[in-house]
C-alpha cells in the first residue's frame, strides 16, 4: 500500500493529468488566508518534533482523535509528544475518505519524501524521521515556506496588534511577503459588553485615544487600519455566523455605544443594530484604502460549553449553522452599493446547502470595474474536501464565470499545510478534464490550461494588486 501518493492522485483522466503536470505543477503559491503565527515566521523557528508541528493547535486532528475514542489529554493534554503522534498514527487508518487521509499522506510526502502510509505499525519510524529532519535548520519555518514555492501569505490579526513580527519580517528582507489581515471581530462583540470595554480600553491605549463616544471609536479604528495599510495590509476578514444588516439611525448607535462604555447588558435588537452599524462602517474603511474584504459565514461556534470552558474556543467543537443568509446580505451589500462603498468582496459560506445562493448573490453586484469583484470564496472549514471543492466549483462554474475565480488558501495555523493547494488543484484538473472527455467544454488544452494557471494563482495575484516580486 506504499506509494498511495502517485504522480497521478486524484487526476482520472489522461486530460486531467496532461492540465495537472503541463500547468498547475510548479506554479507558485499566493495563500491570502490563514492563521500561521508571525512571530514564527519572525524567528525562523524550527520544531523539535512532528507532533509540536503537526498537532499542536490542530482542532481538525484533534476532532477526528475523539471520534476515534481517543483520551483528550493526548490531543490537547499532557501526554508527551511521541504518545500523542502514536495516537494520530492509530487514528489515520479510521479516516478513510476524510481528507486528514489524503492532507496527512500529502504532507509526509511533500516535506520528507515518505511514501509509507501512517499507521500504529509505521509511527515511531515516521516520527522519529520527521522529527530529525525538522530539527535541521533546512526546516525552519522560512524554509518550510521556501520548500513549497510560497510567494506570500497573509495572516489574520488583530486591529490592536502591534505587527511587530511582520516589520522584522519585512526588515529581515525575507523574500517571502509575510503580510496582516485586519480581522476586527472583537470590535463587534456587542453581546458580551464587559469583554468589549475590556478591548475598547486596549484599542484606547493603543492608539493614545480617549474613547468616550461612538465617533472616537470610529476615529480610533480608523488609525489602526491605516496603521496596517502602511505595513502592507491589504485585506480584511470578519467571522460571522451571518450578515448583520439591521435598519438603525446614528442616535441609535450613539445610545448603544454609551451603554457599553456603562458596562450596561444590551438588548438583542440592541446587539443587532450595533453590529450592523460596526460592520458597515468597517467596510466603508475596506473600500475607501482599495482593500478587499472576506466574509467567512455560517460557523456554529463553541458548541460544547463544558470543553469551551476547559479549553477555549477554537479547539474542535464547531459545526455547520443554518441561519438566514440570502436578505441580510443582499441588504448589507446593497447599502453599501449605493453608497458607493463597496469593496472588493469575498463571500465564503459554510452551509453546502447555501453555494447556489452565494454563487447568484455575488452576480448582483458585479459592477464591470474589475473582473470578479464580487467572489464565491473556495470551499471552506467543513466543505474544505473533496466533495466540497467540487460542488463549490460546479456551482460557480453553472452561476459565475469560474474562469475569474481566485482559488484556493490554507486557512491553516500549520507550516506543513500547504499541500493543500495541491489538492485543490488536482482536484481543479480532474473536473476540466473530465469535462473535456465527456464533451461538456471544447477540447482546447492551451486556453483550458491557462484557465487552471489564472485560477491557481494568476487571478489571486491580480485580484489583490499585490506586488509578489
Amino acid at each position: 500500500m506504499d506509494n498511495f501518493i502517485t504522480d497521478n492522485f486524484l487526476l482520472q483522466t489522461k486530460t486531467a493529468q496532461r492540465l495537472y503536470h503541463e500547468f498547475a505543477k510548479g506554479l507558485p503559491l499566493f495563500d491570502y488566508h490563514c492563521h500561521l503565527p508571525p512571530k514564527q515566521v519572525a524567528d525562523d523557528a524550527q520544531f523539535e518534533n512532528i507532533s509540536q508541528a503537526w498537532l499542536a493547535g490542530d482542532h481538525y486532528k484533534w476532532r477526528a482523535m475523539r471520534t476515534n475514542g481517543v483520551d483528550e489529554k493526548f490531543a490537547t493534554g499532557n501526554a508527551s509528544d511521541r504518545e500523542k503522534f502514536q495516537k494520530w498514527a492509530e487514528t489515520i487508518p479510521y479516516a478513510l475518505k476524510n481528507p486528514l487521509h489524503h492532507w496527512t499522506h500529502l504532507e509526509l510526502k511533500r516535506y520528507f519524501g515518505i511514501d509509507e502510509l501512517l499507521s500504529p505499525a509505521s509511527a515511531d519510524r515516521i516520527y522519529d524521521k520527521t522529527s530529525e529532519m525538522l530539527r535541521s535548520s533546512e526546516y525552519s519555518t522560512r524554509n518550510l515556506m521556501r520548500m513549497m514555492n510560497v510567494k506570500a501569505v497573509c495572516t489574520t490579526d488583530d486591529p490592536t496588534d502591534s505587527l511587530e513580527h511582520h516589520k522584522k519580517i519585512a526588515e529581515d528582507g525575507f523574500e517571502i511577503k509575510v503580510l496582516p489581515t485586519w480581522r476586527p471581530d472583537k470590535a463587534m462583540g456587542a453581546e458580551d459588553t464587559g469583554k468589549l470595554i475590556q478591548w475598547i480600553d486596549k484599542l484606547s491605549e493603543t492608539t493614545d485615544t480617549e474613547i468616550t463616544d461612538f465617533d472616537a471609536y470610529l476615529e480610533a479604528l480608523n488609525n489602526r487600519h491605516s496603521f496596517f495599510h502602511e505595513n502592507g495590509c491589504r485585506i480584511s476578514d470578519h467571522g460571522l455566523e451571518t450578515v448583520c444588516a439591521e435598519d438603525y439611525s446614528e442616535t441609535e448607535i450613539n445610545s448603544i455605544f454609551q451603554k457599553i462604555l456603562s458596562k450596561k447588558e444590551l438588548s438583542f435588537d440592541e446587539v443587532s443594530k450595533f453590529k450592523s452599524a460596526m460592520l458597515f462602517e468597517l467596510a466603508a474603511m475596506n473600500h475607501s484604502r482599495g482593500w478587499a474584504q472576506q466574509l467567512h459565514l455560517g460557523a456554529l461556534r463553541n458548541n460544547n460549553s463544558k470543553m469551551f470552558n476547559a479549553l477555549g474556543p477554537d479547539t474542535g467543537f464547531d459545526s455547520i449553522l443554518d441561519a438566514e443568509i440570502a436578505k441580510p446580505l443582499s441588504k448589507f451589500l446593497d447599502r453599501l452599493n449605493s453608497k458607493d462603498s463597496l469593496a472588493k468582496t469575498i463571500i465564503y459560506n459554510l452551509n453546502p446547502r447555501d453555494n447556489e445562493l452565494i454563487g447568484s448573490m455575488i452576480g448582483n453586484f458585479q459592477d464591470g470595474s474589475i473582473p470578479g469583484k464580487m467572489q464565491f470564496g473556495t470551499a471552506w472549514w467543513f466543505l474544505d474536501n473533496k466533495f466540497g471543492m467540487e460542488r463549490q466549483i460546479e456551482a460557480l462554474s453553472s452561476l459565475g464565470l469560474l474562469s475569474r475565480f481566485i482559488g484556493m488558501l490554507t486557512d491553516s495555523r500549520s507550516f506543513l499545510s500547504y499541500p493543500r493547494h495541491e489538492y485543490f488543484r488536482r482536484i481543479l484538473c480532474n473536473i476540466l478534464g473530465s469535462d473535456i472527455e465527456n464533451g461538456i467544454v471544447p477540447e482546447d488544452i492551451d486556453s483550458l490550461g491557462r484557465m487552471v494557471q489564472d485560477i491557481c494563482f494568476k487571478n489571486a495575484e491580480n485580484y489583490f494588486q499585490i506586488n509578489l516580486t
